[in-house]
């Protein structure tokens, strides 16, 4: 696994808490435009340069990518933004409640992308990946970084310890959501490319979208460059490489807009023809194979048997819920591509689903228990694709503290 260290844009002294945002995709225009109001230095106004715009501007307009690239270099004539001395790597501790998570920020090379080094679990929904492509080439810039986890490693867990031992953070600060960030710098990071050097694979956890569309617009940047070596900085893309054992991954839970069709009576009828169906007092499955729908007002646990080592995506609760439910009965054929279905993460709680079923927004949701981390590892060494969204992890990485750029 290759990894460099990079000459970064960071926030300027004393406004990495204003600079830093949520990840683009976790919010929507209204929350993004929220998050940001009142706070000229948010990276939500390059990265969502939209909320920047009139509400009625298409969210792929051309506007939109004009107006990121503006809203990135005022950040950066502002001082929002500065320009390192030199190429680092960082520590990056995030602290939620009594966990805490330790990763390695560096670039990483696309080849081990499209190579397989990089392993992935999801396909990409091709409206997100256009649009990330779109951004990063209109910025040349990575604003949020790949979250990546590996098989944990003694050597590379000493090194970390050493560090975060021997000085305090550069960046320390608590977001408005509670979450505690903290940044080691690591000029130049040798030590920690030799120790990576050795780990012969590596895993996407959260951000399939941000690295494919990495991978294209680095190769885009090499057809357009005669003198392409291989080195220049589009191929590289921002990750942040965490061991899989400190990761906290919550469920990937789905709404549905419609019934299809049916009256709730109906659709009950045909869960009861699928599964063991109980109507439940919450929302919160107590183990794999068991889903929670949210029908009319009322929880229902809709439960089947387990069968033993098979296909380890076809055995998954996601996959369960989709090939015998949401397919045949809800009419979701593809959940990457059918509007008719949208994810929420675990941690918005059972409570968001019930609001936007409550609300009319939505006709009907479902809850389930979280995969794990070792699940996630066992589909992308098989080379296996999960469904889409099944995992949510948490806390999300900020973007903002580091901006890799080409």
């Amino acid at each position: 696994m290759r990894i460099r260290s990079f000459l970064g844009l960071v926030p300027g002294a004393d406004r990495a808490a204003a600079v830093a945002s949520v990840p683009y995709d976790v919010v929507n225009r209204e929350e993004a435009a929220q998050l940001a109001e009142g706070n000229p230095d948010s990276l939500l106004r390059a990265s969502r340069a939209d909320i920047t715009l009139p509400a009625d501007t298409p969210p792929y307009a051309d506007i939109v990518y004009q107006t990121a690239r503006e809203n990135l270099e005022a950040l950066q004539a502002s001082g929002a933004l500065v320009r390192e001395a030199e190429p680092c790597m960082y520590l990056y501790r995030q602290s939620m409640g009594e966990h805490q998570q330790i990763g390695l920020v560096a670039v990483a090379h696309i080849d081990d992308y499209r190579n397989n080094v990089i392993r992935k679990h999801e396909r990409t929904r091709p409206a997100k990946e256009d649009d990330r492509t779109r951004l990063a080439s209109a910025l040349e810039a990575h604003l949020g970084p790949v979250f990546l986890t590996y098989k944990e490693r003694p050597e590379i867990d000493v090194l970390v310890a050493e560090i975060v031992a021997s000085r305090p953070p550069d960046i320390d600060f608590v977001a408005p959501d509670e979450i505690g960030h903290s940044v080691w710098k690591i000029p130049g990071g040798a030590e920690f490319a030799a120790l990576f050097d050795q780990v012969p694979v590596v895993y996407v956890a959260d951000g399939h979208h941000r690295s494919a569309s990495a991978a294209r617009v680095g190769a885009e940047r090499r057809a357009a460059n005669p003198e392409h070596s291989g080195e220049e900085d589009y191929n590289w893309f921002l990750t942040v490489l965490f061991p899989g054992d400190q990761l906290k991954v919550l469920p990937y839970n789905r709404v549905v807009s419609d019934l299809n069709g049916l009256e709730p009576e109906a659709l009950l009828e045909a869960a009861r023809q699928r599964f063991d169906v109980v109507p439940v007092g919450d929302g919160a499955p107590t183990r794999a194979g068991e889903v929670r729908m949210y029908l009319a007002g009322k929880w229902y646990a809709l439960s089947w048997e387990q069968g033993g080592a098979g296909d380890p995506v076809a055995s998954l609760d996601v996959s369960v819920l989709q090939d015998q439910f949401l397919d045949p009965v809800l009419g979701i054929d593809d959940p990457r591509t059918n509007a008719r279905v949208d994810f929420v993460g675990g941690i918005r709680g059972t409570e968001e689903l019930e609001k936007r079923v409550d609300s009319g927004r939505d006709a009907v949701a479902f809850s389930m228990v979280p995969v794990t981390v070792g699940q996630l590892i066992a589909i992308a060494d098989a080379g296996a694709i999960m469904p889409p969204k099944s995992t949510w992890f948490e806390p999300k990485l900020r973007s903002g503290l580091f901006i890799h750029t080409f």
